[in-house]
């Protein structure tokens, strides 16, 4: 069967099992895994932004991990480049790609075939209103960027400054919102047939469970020499930095918090992370869940995701 347009996506919060699953799904039906990660591009930083081992990829290709140096820029309309790119070359060979990830603006970005203008970043301006955030704070810049547009302020959250900073940016270069961008760029259809399935658990309690024996986990597989390595030789650009994992430790590293601290602030700001990734997802009703407890494992993901292929007569 040809697959010169099919697209499977896997998506979720953080720490839901998307990895083992996007593995054993793309294993079973000879496909290739497409990350749909913000932070997992960049290089380095594998243990603080979770990227699967060579023994966790069992030897499937995985496409746009660990490519984009840490000091670098890296936006939307670049991971679309990016992905449409690798995409394109998998259906030209008769792969099918599966889409794995928890960036619910690449992910819905893709799907949709969203065209970002790439309008290129005034260092002025952008030097203006980073001044202005160190002034009045992220809340005051994101309640400026809902004044003007408040469909895009409602998807962002005060630490997202980079993103709230950018929308400010393109109103003010262009006098067109984000919002606005969107809506005309979804003139044109989507060039893929995707079925869109996700991750979740019944009880959040098992959900928040899991993100903190991840964390634990990378506590003990060197996440403190990672990160210690990256503030040392401050390599961290604008966008890099925000990894959760790497600028909660930085009051450790100064003196100003303990190591027990800043580990528990490592999983609340992810389990907050988790719940912003559902608020996200939730609103798209393309989505087929997998509904799990503290007791399914890998293989029962996989065999209910095979049951919503089937029922779509996706494949």
């Amino acid at each position: 069967m040809s697959r010169f347009n099919k697209l499977i996506v896997i998506c979720g919060p953080t720490a839901s099992g998307k990895t083992s699953a996007g593995v054993g799904l793309a294993k079973s039906l000879g496909a290739q895994v497409v990350s749909a990660d913000s932070m997992q591009i960049y290089k380095g930083m594998d243990i603080a932004t979770a990227k699967p081992t060579h023994l966790e990829m069992q030897n499937v290709p995985h496409h746009l991990i660990g490519y984009v140096d840490r000091d670098k820029g890296y936006s939307v309309a670049s991971y679309l480049n990016d992905a449409r790119a690798v995409i394109a070359q998998l259906h030209r060979e008769n792969v099918l790609p599966i889409v794995v990830g928890g960036t619910g603006l690449y992910i819905s970005s893709l799907v949709d075939n969203i065209i970002f203008d790439e309008q290129e970043s005034d260092k002025s301006l952008r030097l203006s209103l980073q001044k202005q955030a160190e002034e009045l704070g992220n809340e005051a810049m994101l309640e400026r960027l809902r004044v003007i547009d408040p469909e895009a302020a409602s998807t962002l959250h005060p630490n997202n400054l980079n993103r709230i900073l950018r929308a400010l940016e393109i109103y003010e270069q262009t006098g067109v919102t984000i919002t606005e961008q969107k809506r005309r760029s979804k003139l044109e259809a989507s060039p893929y047939d995707c079925l869109m399935l996700g991750i979740d658990y019944a009880d959040r309690s098992v959900l928040y469970e899991r993100i903190n024996r991840r964390v634990d986990i990378m506590i003990g597989s060197g996440l403190l020499d990672e990160a210690k390595n990256a503030y040392e030789q401050n390599c961290l650009g604008d966008t890099s930095a925000q990894a959760i994992g790497l600028k909660e430790l930085v009051p450790y590293f100064e003196g100003n918090a303990s190591l027990d601290e800043a580990i528990e602030k490592i999983k609340m700001e992810t389990r907050r992370y988790a719940k912003r990734q559902l608020t996200w997802f939730r609103r798209d009703k393309r989505i087929n869940w997998v509904i799990c407890d503290e007791n399914t494992d890998c293989e029962k993901i996989l065999e209910n995701f095979r049951k919503i292929i089937a029922k779509n007569n996706f494949l």
